[in-house]
């Protein structure tokens, strides 16, 4: 499960907490208290910093729709030429498009399976490196199959695509066994135009 953060913005004693426990001591028989979770540190200070009325009493199991992205964070995309197709996927540094890793080309594949694995990689690195950062996906199917811990495509498995599906199986096995605390947020294009992974081959 990902890790949470709590703001208290009313309580015994306000703030940021990394623990429902802290929080909770700090709220529990409060008449006024106003308080709620992020899927993030950065989020949560920033919603402290901004005050409960844009925040409180909004659904609280999503995160805040903001005028602006977590920009120290990664973006993960994926292209595909077809359905299927050849597919290439990557990610990046979200607020200067430094390419942080990159895969492919791999033949009969889809796009899909490229964000999908694309989260995952993202995934494996910050795991390493003890890094609980934001990461960002333009895909909400590929999001839930994350979360699911399971890649629910319909492609059949080939010849040629035989390394793709090894790297399916690498990747369920590494949601399987490890547990991490980076929140894996949809990134809003409409509010903050193309992810910047893109890889600009939009027709």
């Amino acid at each position: 499960m990902a890790k949470k953060y709590y703001v208290v913005w009313e309580g015994y004693d306000i703030g940021v907490y990394a623990s429902w426990e802290e929080c909770k001591k700090n709220i529990s028989g409060y008449p006024t208290a106003k308080y709620k979770s992020f899927p993030s540190k950065e989020l949560a200070e920033k919603a402290f910093r901004e005050g409960y009325q844009h925040y409180w009493g909004k659904k609280v199991d999503k995160p805040i729709m903001s005028s602006d992205y977590d920009h120290n964070s990664i973006a993960v995309d994926a292209a595909c030429s077809g359905n299927p197709g050849t597919m290439y996927y990557r990610g990046v540094i979200a607020a200067t498009k430094e390419i942080v890793f990159a895969q492919g080309p791999f033949p009969s594949a889809t796009n899909n399976i490229g964000e999908f694995l694309a989260i995952v990689h993202a995934l494996a690195l910050l795991y390493k490196a003890k890094d609980t950062r934001v990461i960002y996906s333009d895909s909400q199917i590929a999001i839930s199959w994350v979360k699911q811990k399971k890649c629910k495509t319909k492609l059949a498995q080939e010849e040629n695509n035989k390394k793709i599906f090894e790297l399916i199986e690498r990747a369920e096995n590494w949601l399987q066994t490890h547990t991490y605390n980076n929140p894996i947020l949809k990134w809003e294009t409409h509010l903050w135009g193309e992810i910047p992974a893109d890889y600009g081959n939009k027709k």
